[in-house]
């Protein structure tokens, strides 16, 4: 009897215990459940009875892409085309055209076709508007047209493009293309190598370390490794890329989460191929993510200096989760941390402010930090470079020029009247600037300033609080003012600007190849690397 009653408290105890541990994750499985039923019979209740006709796979992906909006931009839904176009990214291996591509609502545009590859033999070129492929009008498409361009290798498809206003239609043979890690690696001078890395694919660090060998072959014994406008890629081949240059066992990178099983540091695993050889890394406001761990990595333990501009600051980790019928979610897991404890990220996006928009640690807030050598290094998002070049950093207005692809487009009328023989001497003149600035004109270019809109928003108010007559004059004064540097910005950018449209010029005519050789010779950057690296004492100084 005893036994029995010992039981009968032993089991109701044991219970409690197991009911009080996972009494959080219950609370929140029922919550979700919650949700989901009520998800569930709204969206049956609403396919059944609307009104007009609903399309319940538009209705669902609007109201995904409207949950994770509430989030960060990188938790993204990948239906099963996304899903093949993030294993190519990622593989380094594409069959189609061969050409990077810009969606648009009704066209699509050729950025560059790749040298020799089917759309530049085909003689497509930058500018080039695609209207139709095959039997498809791009404007009718509803999903990303430039799926339409791949294809099978050896399959054909008929291109309907406008080039400078004329309507043209071309056959092209789809084909296999290697998309490389490494584009480019050349000799500066007879003892600077130069390594040009666009992406960390499963390539990256092979490639890297292939055009490493290769230069000090020819003579390298101080490098230059070129992360400008690397928007990232794989967490293990940043790794390893760290790794070529300094010894096994070393701290690249940590990542934090409130998931346990996420908390991770990645260490080098292998021996360095060089740990002495001078090294300057560049980086501009587009190096982001894998790109941010090298130049943040190789910064913090004095490996190398960096040169340029803050990097993106993408510090966000994401891992993608299989979902059903081939489709998959990429989700947010973590933060990146450097060695010395800088986190990457740059924009809070779950404190936002009262426009709903991701906040930015304001430089006053920002925290330091030390190398392994004692420098100080703050965090704030990004990569801080060590030596500052003007020619790396965007500006408000530079950068919306650019997003209105107005280099671009001015770029594209330039080659159809003008002739570039010769790669090395190439310069824009002063004149091709003054044609740039009427073409700003004849496009009704403007763009709002964010003290513009603060004003705006401040007078709104006033006028709410009847205090027009009181703020009027001193309102009428700011807005000249604002005026009159907005009519001056593009002047007073003349060099970044003129680098931005030397650079798109030069592409139309040699491509991204040709593009690298000139570099190698003008660009400002390059240059200030040259200059840091072709003086011992103040590279060391740097870094000490």
């Amino acid at each position: 009897m005893k036994k029995y009653l010992r039981k009968k408290l032993i089991i109701p105890a044991l219970a409690v215990v197991i009911f009080m541990s996972t009494t959080a994750f219950k609370t929140d499985f029922f919550e979700i459940a919650k949700q989901i039923e009520i998800f569930t019979t709204l969206f049956k209740e609403l396919n059944m009875n609307y009104v007009d006709d609903t399309n319940p796979g538009d209705l669902m992906d609007t109201a995904i892409k409207s949950m994770l909006n509430d989030l960060d931009p990188y938790t993204q839904f990948y239906n099963e085309q996304d899903v093949e176009a993030s294993r190519i990214n990622n593989a380094g291996d594409y069959t189609g055209i061969g050409a990077k591509v810009l969606t648009l609502k009704d066209k699509l545009v050729i950025v560059e076709p790749y040298k020799d590859y089917a759309a530049d033999k085909a003689g497509l070129k930058a500018g080039d508007e695609i209207i139709k492929v095959d039997n498809v009008v791009v404007a009718d498409f509803k999903d990303d047209a430039a799926n339409l361009l791949q294809g099978a290798a050896g399959s054909e498809v008929n291109v309907t493009y406008i080039r400078q206003g004329k309507t043209n239609t071309v056959k092209i043979v789809r084909e296999s293309l290697e998309i490389k890690a490494v584009p480019h690696y050349s000799m500066v001078d007879d003892k600077t190598g130069y390594i040009v890395l666009r992406k960390f694919n499963e390539k990256a660090s092979a490639e890297t370390l292939g055009a490493l060998r290769a230069l000090k072959n020819q003579g390298a014994t101080q490098l230059i490794l070129d992360l400008r406008g690397n928007p990232g890629g794989l967490l293990n081949e940043a790794v390893n890329v760290t790794n070529i240059f300094v010894p096994k066992d070393q701290l690249v990178v940590t990542t934090k989460s409130k998931v346990k099983k996420y908390n991770k540091t990645y260490y080098t695993r292998r021996d360095a191929v060089d740990t002495e050889i001078p090294l300057v890394v560049l980086i501009d406001d587009r190096s982001a993510s894998a790109s941010e761990i090298v130049s943040g990595a190789l910064q913090d333990m004095d490996r190398a200096v960096v040169v340029g501009a803050r990097s993106f600051g993408k510090g966000l980790v994401q891992r993608p989760k299989p979902l059903t019928y081939g489709t998959q979610m990429k989700i947010t897991i973590s933060r990146y941390y450097t060695p010395s404890g800088r986190c990457i990220q740059a924009l809070d996006y779950w404190n936002r402010d009262e426009n709903g928009k991701a906040t930015r640690v304001k430089k006053e807030n920002y925290n330091e930090f030390k190398t392994r050598n004692g420098r100080p290094v703050f965090d704030g998002g990004g990569v801080a470079p060590d030596i500052e070049v003007e020619t790396s950093k965007q500006t408000p207005i530079t950068r919306a020029i650019l997003n209105e692809n107005l280099v671009f487009n001015f770029a594209t009328d330039y080659y159809y009247n003008n002739t570039v023989e010769d790669l090395k001497t190439f310069q824009l003149s002063d004149s091709d600037f003054k044609s740039f600035k009427n073409y700003l004109k004849t496009t009704g270019f403007n763009f709002e300033t964010k003290t513009e809109r603060a004003l705006s928003e401040a007078m709104a108010i006033a006028s709410e609080e009847e205090l027009e007559d009181v703020v009027s004059s001193e309102y009428h004064n700011l807005s000249t003012a604002l005026q009159a540097y907005k009519s001056n910005a593009v002047d007073g950018n003349k060099v970044l600007l003129k680098s931005l449209l030397t650079d798109e010029i030069i592409k139309r005519y040699f491509y991204s190849e040709g593009l690298y050789t000139y570099y190698t010779a003008n660009n400002p950057e390059i240059k200030k690397a040259l200059s840091v690296l072709n003086n011992p004492r103040q590279y060391s100084s740097i870094l000490r």
